[in-house]
């Protein structure tokens, strides 16, 4: 996977040495490569400030439309970017609809796009894995990055998972913080400031934003804590163990199938164990989340006579749920009604 990202900034790396050689020759003159620079930067500045790494830039915005161009690491951090940018912001979602964000990995078009964005959001704690290297390689001094979920308390999470927890924190701690309401207001507030600093001018608009949002979050914490508390059953039993966070948050035990990677597989003794646990503790649902196979919830569904239902971690929504306006909120309202269900 690193190999992967690696060739792709080599790559990046080789294509802008060979533009600059055909951009210094390309005239047929003998004119100083001073020159022949100016005149590129006069031709389009925006592009060739940030590949040149002008500092400068600090709070200047897109030239489309005045808009600050900001580009999400995934889903979550696209909705909240997008809440606080507002009309003032043009937000790029870059791992696609329907794509699972875990294993995804920053194409070259990604890594040009972030070249020529103001605001980088991610949400960080190893869920996107290529940040480190990518911003490394990065030309673009004036770009404001944020990592979200700075200043939370990170749960642990499996150390061992790809042998790279030491290096970049992929495994080491869950990062899936966002199913807390309480942790994603602080998400926001982060995202929040970092666009106050990329754009000062307009600093009300997106202290108001967030404020409106701020209140939706404790509104939606405290549905959590109402409906959650009053029920008698408090084990789920899920495919992925992403829900830490929302458990820990509302009293509730999370017993995985799956660990913190989606696309992990259970062996026999751990599935022979999550059988005898829904069988000794009444679990009536197993719950699945819809970017993944539901093949193994399944499988435990039809040893042990439970149902199967989505669960879903945000990660990423479907073409069919954007296109009907789902967002954080009415996803996290969904997954309340679930658990509801289950735990009756």
């Amino acid at each position: 996977m690193k190999k992967n990202l690696s060739t792709t900034l080599s790559a990046l790396a080789m294509t802008a040495l060979v533009s600059i050689a055909l951009l210094s020759g390309c005239s047929g003159t003998a004119s100083k490569p001073e020159a022949s620079d100016t005149e590129n930067t006069s031709a389009s500045a925006d592009v060739n400030e940030t590949l040149a790494g002008d500092s400068a830039g600090m709070g200047e915005k897109d030239s489309q439309g005045g808009k600050l161009k900001v580009m999400a690491s995934f889903y979550p951090m696209y909705d909240f970017a997008v809440k606080i940018g507002g009309d003032k912001a043009e937000v790029i979602d870059m791992v696609p609809a329907g794509t699972e964000p875990h294993d995804w990995e920053p194409a070259a078009m990604d890594i040009k796009d972030l070249e020529e964005a103001d605001v980088f959001v991610y949400s960080g704690a190893g869920i996107e894995h290529w940040v480190k290297d990518v911003l490394a390689s990065l030309q673009n001094k004036k770009l404001v990055s944020v990592e979200a979920s700075e200043g939370l308390t990170l749960l642990a999470g499996h150390e061992e998972e790809d042998g790279e927890a030491e290096e970049d924190d992929h495994g080491q701690y869950d990062p899936h913080v966002w199913l807390s309401p309480i942790n994603a207001k602080k998400e926001m507030e982060n995202i929040k400031n970092a666009f106050v600093k990329a754009d000062p001018d307009n600093q009300d608009y997106y202290e108001s934003n967030y404020q409106t949002y701020s209140v939706r979050f404790d509104e939606l914490d405290q549905k959590y804590k109402d409906t959650l508390s009053a029920l008698p059953n408090k084990d789920i039993v899920v495919s992925h163990e992403a829900f830490g966070y929302l458990c820990n948050a509302y009293g509730l035990n999370q017993v995985g199938i799956e660990g913190l990677s989606p696309d992990s597989e259970p062996d026999p003794a751990r599935m022979a164990e999550i059988i005898d646990f829904v069988r000794a503790n009444n679990v009536r649902v197993i719950f699945f989340e819809e970017l993944v196979s539901p093949k193994v919830a399944e499988t435990v569904a039809k040893e042990t006579g439970a149902a199967t239902q989505v669960l879903n971690p945000l990660e990423g929504l479907s073409d069919e749920e954007l296109k009907s306006g789902a967002d954080y909120f009415s996803v996290m309202e969904d997954n309340l009604k679930q658990l509801e269900a289950a735990l009756k």
